[in-house]
């Protein structure tokens, strides 16, 4: 099991997972001026109102969509990773090229199919970002500029997909999904010197994009959030990814680099707490932040990068 694992990336998978809970908190936004009893009825898990049943299903699609993607990235770059990275699991032998591309599709259909459960547009979503995914890894990361859209695109489609739990959340903030749309690119931007050493260029643009997420995210607060709560989870995502950033930059080794990137994936996590903590409550962004010890833990044994 061990090398399938390998091939799915568990630490990032439950970044993708995060996602999901960051979307799905949209049903707990109560505007600013809403009444007391409309807040505090809004604000109550409550089962008659609440799809928890379809919950998960769409862990389950984003578990499918992540991992068969990073699945089928090494199966089309199996060839340069006999070269690059020999201890992957393809060119290591311990899963074959033909193993890895029915793995890999066989969760994009689990993924796709676990959607269409939920909803018609919860089902079309996982198919968009199940399509992209294919096609990134294919083609789209080898063109420079589009390769950062079509990576950013799939997460941006992954929150989407945890908001379609109501449709209207979809309907409403559908622009929330460019903030992991920038974050994103701003990872692949600076993941392109983890193996020859990086660009300097590339790495200063990411930083660009990283501030870029960091005022978004505080311009959210201002305009959605009922107190300042999310104000210790935004400062926490600042201070995991500027730092390794910083050290690429003033050295971009491989090493450096790739540490940058894997701060940048597991703060995925820290991301999205804040996003709930801002439309739903500090409680359930604690929640969804205490998933970064279990990324943190899986990427002890399994690549991130």
């Amino acid at each position: 099991m061990k090398p399938y694992l390998q091939l799915m990336r568990p630490a990032n998978i439950v970044t993708a997972v995060a996602d999901i809970m960051a979307g799905v908190s949209l049903c707990y936004y109560v505007p600013k001026n809403a009444s007391l009893v409309g807040g505090v009825l809004k604000s109550t898990w409550n089962l008659l109102s609440f799809p928890v049943f379809d919950l998960p299903y769409l862990i389950l699609a984003t578990i499918g969509l992540y991992g068969g993607g990073v699945v089928l990235n090494d199966f089309f770059d199996a060839d340069l990773d006999k070269i690059e990275r020999p201890e992957r699991p393809i060119p290591s032998g311990k899963v074959s090229k033909q193993e890895a591309g029915l793995f890999g599709l066989g969760l994009l259909v689990m993924g796709v199919a676990s959607a269409f459960k939920v909803s018609m547009l919860s089902g079309f979503i996982a198919l968009s970002v199940a399509l992209l995914a294919v096609l990134y890894d294919y083609k789209g990361k080898h063109y420079a500029f589009f390769a950062p859209i079509n990576m950013g695109m799939c997460r941006g489609g992954n929150l989407l997909l945890g908001a379609s739990i109501v449709a209207s959340n979809v309907y409403h903030f559908w622009f929330l999904a460019f903030i992991p749309i920038v974050y994103i690119a701003a990872i692949t931007m600076v993941s392109r010197g983890e193996v020859h050493g990086g660009n300097k260029d590339n790495l200063k643009l990411g930083l660009l994009m990283y501030a870029a997420v960091v005022i978004s995210l505080g311009l959210l607060m201002f305009f959605y959030s009922k107190d300042f709560w999310a104000v210790p989870f935004l400062l926490l995502f600042a201070y995991f990814i500027f730092p390794p950033l910083a050290k690429a930059m003033n050295e971009p080794l491989p090493a450096n680099i790739m540490q940058a990137v894997k701060s940048g994936v597991i703060s995925l996590i820290i991301l999205d707490a804040t996003l709930v903590t801002i439309f739903a409550n500090w409680y359930l962004g604690v929640v969804v932040l205490c998933f970064i010890f279990l990324s943190r833990h899986w990427a002890k044994t399994f690549a991130v990068t």
